[in-house]
């Protein structure tokens, strides 16, 4: 069922003319449908702010419970912000005092960019230990992708991500590792995710600490991983938000620092993201490029809407599969009263009844 635009935050209107369905307030009142009220913590840097908006809620909005989806995007405090992004932030975002008092059905945790080695270090930590603290109490179910997930991770079990020495980038294939959790029911068994990190917590570390893993590749590591109590946290390492382009954006910036002098090689395609076309449009560009730096030229045009032309995604269709799972369970869960996390006799320790 569709969003409910509740506010005039821009990506309504972006997902509107891409064809997604979003009901105005005044239409919604008058269906007698039941509202889902579903937290998005936006981490991301002014640069990916409104890009993550819209990755997030197109896979809720894709969702087919029947149901509204009011999402309530919000930050905290301690992550840089210039002008522009402080004031969509100040125009379109609630508060978590807000939040707090209003309640949330389910939450939504992005990445973020960090500055330093460890993460309490860094000044969104205690914000952000904040809201792990609440939601744990207060919210059906917390899902987290990339570094939130490695945050989170550490401050319930204490375990810290190990850096791979590299950047872990590309779109990798996954095998699904429990099919009889509900999450992964009636998904392809098999499915790309694309990644993009320097860090990772490895399936050895999760499992001594009682995580489970439900989606696994060899090359990239666990995917996606639940809390014991198999709903209350959902974990992704990967990005299954991600847009087609979004690699392409991320490999563009790479290679625009290459010649600026800021990475001292050439960035890498992204690994399984190029096919045979794109890599030779890319490698004709590197060549291109790196006579311009010898020749001190300016920068050659990047060969965005070429390379566009020959992507393809791989998997937008088991992420939307699997948020429809994730805001189905939390339908079935969680009280009508959105300030209260699960009706009446459901155990919180074990709220879908599988705990082996």
């Amino acid at each position: 069922m569709p969003l409910v635009a509740h506010t005039d935050l821009p990506t309504y209107q972006r997902l509107r003319e891409e064809g997604q369905i979003v009901l105005p307030p005044e239409r919604a009142a008058q269906q007698d449908i039941r509202e889902l009220h579903v937290g998005l913590l936006n981490m991301m840097p002014d640069s990916a702010l409104e890009a993550t908006e819209r990755q997030f809620f197109r896979l809720v909005g894709a969702c087919n419970q029947i149901v509204q989806f009011h999402i309530h995007p919000f930050t905290i405090d301690g992550l840089p912000r210039g002008a522009e992004g402080q004031a969509h932030i100040d125009r379109y975002y609630e508060s978590f005092a807000q939040v707090q008092r209003d309640g949330l059905d389910a939450l939504i945790i992005s990445g973020a960019n960090v500055s330093h080695p460890r993460l309490p270090e860094e000044n969104f930590w205690q914000p952000l230990t904040e809201v792990f603290e609440w939601a744990s109490h207060n919210v059906t179910s917390i899902l987290c992708s990339c570094l939130a997930t490695h945050a989170l991770i550490q401050h319930n079990h204490g375990i810290v991500r190990t850096h791979l020495g590299h950047k872990r980038w590309g779109v990798y294939s996954h095998r699904v590792m429990d099919r009889r959790h509900p999450l992964v029911a009636d998904i392809n068994t098999r499915f790309d995710v694309p990644h993009s990190r320097f860090n990772e917590v490895f399936r050895s570390d999760m499992e001594r600490v009682g995580l489970k893993p439900l989606v696994e590749s060899e090359d990239a590591g666990v995917h996606m991983a639940v809390s014991a109590d198999l709903l209350r946290v959902v974990y992704f390492q990967g990005h299954p938000e991600y847009d087609t382009i979004s690699l392409l954006k991320e490999y563009k910036r790479e290679v625009v620092r290459f010649f600026q002098g800021e990475r001292p090689d050439y960035p890498p395609f992204p690994e399984h993201y190029f096919n045979h076309a794109a890599r030779q449009v890319a490698d004709d560009y590197m060549e291109a490029l790196l006579d311009a730096k010898h020749k001190s030229a300016a920068l050659p045009p990047f060969p965005e809407a070429a390379l566009q032309a020959d992507l393809d995604n791989t998997w937008r269709d088991t992420a939307k599969a699997v948020f429809n799972n994730w805001l189905g369970l939390a339908y079935q869960l969680t009280n009508q009263d959105r300030r209260i996390p699960f009706k009446a006799g459901v155990d919180p320790e074990n709220p879908l009844g599988l705990r082996e």
